[in-house]
């Protein structure tokens, strides 16, 4: 007999923890603590971040550090970041965990499905032939294959090793 339940333990801690007064991205942008807020590159205009809400495994988000909600007001400082970490972001996702492709792209608005609407993000979701299967349909689960942390620790490391634009992590490893 099938279960009803589906044990995703890293989803119990942020459940439970205390929630930001302020805009999630706003609060993990400006906190010193990287690896609990899943931060994999941040520099002076824009930074890195695992989704909690993974669409699948190593789904990331590159977030310009202002909280502002349109593109168009973004500075051609940060649309060019905006680019660079993207093209920089597939290499790391493509060397630590080998997708077949990729989905790329801004939900603008909560009319577009943005959940934070008030602070623009860019979404980088991998992808293999296969990841979809009869679960979100049948029971509204997504299956995500490896825990966060082993992402994260994958993810920083190659992130550490390529040439970026500033060097402004925390040393994690």
């Amino acid at each position: 007999m099938p279960s009803d339940n589906l044990w995703a333990p890293w989803r119990k801690l942020y459940i439970t923890a205390e929630k930001p007064a302020d805009c999630v991205f706003c609060h993990a942008q400006k906190s010193d603590d990287d690896a609990k807020n899943y931060v994999l590159y941040r520099d002076d205009l824009v930074f890195v971040i695992m989704n909690l809400y993974p669409y699948n495994n190593g789904h990331i988000m590159i977030i310009p550090n202002r909280h502002i909600s349109d593109y168009t007001e973004l500075t051609a400082a940060e649309r060019n970041r905006l680019a660079e970490l993207t093209n920089i972001s597939l290499q790391v996702l493509k060397k630590a965990l080998n997708p077949q492709g990729f989905n790329i792209g801004y939900n603008l608005g909560a009319a577009a499905g943005a959940g934070i609407a008030s602070h623009m993000h860019q979404h980088i979701v991998p992808r293999w032939s296969g990841d979809t299967n009869f679960m979100p349909v049948v029971a509204d689960i997504k299956v995500i294959s490896e825990h966060m942390d082993e992402t994260y620790r994958k993810l920083l490391k190659v992130f550490k090793e390529l040439p970026l634009p500033s060097r402004g992590w925390h040393d994690l490893l």
